[in-house]
């Protein structure tokens, strides 16, 4: 029994940062189930406390939700569609972008889809948006990161099935399908589908720009991380003094080189497709999209 706890541990340490928010969503889900089966309640009520609301001055008394809908599913379908759709875009993302960029695109993406949700819904008459409920799912971040990729490559080929298909084609068909879906019975899902497509069709045109418009929201959730890191009660009595080269120091200097090697082969694979690259630049990215 031990050695199998120590395995999940370990299985579990080794996980990359979005199969952790796969992990975590399927974690609430079956709290959600546990929660109806215990207090015999319907399933729609057992998570309403992480469900984006509809009415603005219901959301001001509870803001977590503009993050916490992302990790909310009730239904196994929709649970499996998200996550399923999640885990094989996010391959791509961090073989091919660092971690720390690709959850920047994904959770504004959630916080976009989110911002839509309440814009529309406390703009337009209530008379029609009376049929609209909370809103709960990951879809709004999955579809930042995959109008992202199909934005910033979007000559690139992909196989469906049998056919060669080009990325772009795949993020039209997916601004088609959600545009139809206004009309149906989830509108409030596919306007927040619309606020992550949004944001990831801007993120990906500002970075063929040379403009990182997530990072400055990197470093508040950094901050906001450091603040629950248990701080070392050794002071620290030597600094390391590092000359300066161009205005920068040396981690800053090979950043930015290593940055401006990337997006040189992501110019590449673009152009000509990741069959092109040689063993030296995959292994050089793989290695940069652990960072």
């Amino acid at each position: 029994m031990t050695s199998l706890t120590h395995d999940i541990k370990d299985k579990l340490k080794h996980l990359n940062v979005f199969e952790k928010i796969i992990a975590a969503n399927i974690v609430v889900f079956f709290l959600g189930w546990l929660i109806k089966t215990v207090q015999k309640i319907p399933r729609e009520d057992a998570l309403a406390w992480l469900e984006l609301p509809k009415d603005i001055f219901d959301f001001i008394l509870k803001p977590w939700s503009i993050i916490t809908y992302g990790f909310t599913h009730y239904d196994i379908i929709h649970l499996l569609f998200n996550l399923v759709i999640l885990y094989f875009v996010s391959r791509s993302m961090v073989n091919l972008f660092p971690s720390k960029q690709s959850l920047n695109i994904y959770f504004l993406g959630i916080l976009s889809g989110g911002i839509l949700y309440l814009l529309v819904y406390n703009l337009i008459p209530e008379s029609m948006a009376s049929r609209v409920g909370p809103l709960v799912g990951a879809s709004a971040g999955v579809n930042a990161l995959l109008i992202f990729l199909c934005a910033y490559m979007p000559n690139r080929e992909t196989k469906f099935f049998a056919i060669r298909i080009k990325l772009w084609h795949i993020g039209l068909a997916i601004v088609v399908i959600d545009f139809i879906g206004l009309f149906g019975i989830n509108q409030g899902g596919k306007v927040a589908h619309f606020g992550g497509t949004i944001l990831g069709y801007i993120y990906a045109t500002q970075l063929l720009k040379g403009s990182d418009i997530g990072a400055g929201f990197g470093r508040f959730m950094d901050s906001i991380a450091n603040l629950f890191k248990a701080k070392s009660p050794l002071k620290t009595v030597h600094k390391s003094k590092k000359k300066p080269f161009a205005g920068h120091n040396k981690e800053q200097f090979n950043e930015f080189n290593n940055q401006k090697k990337v997006d040189l082969i992501l110019d590449k694979i673009s152009k000509s497709g990741y069959e092109s690259l040689t063993a030296e630049e995959k292994a050089f990215l793989f290695k940069a999209g652990k960072n």
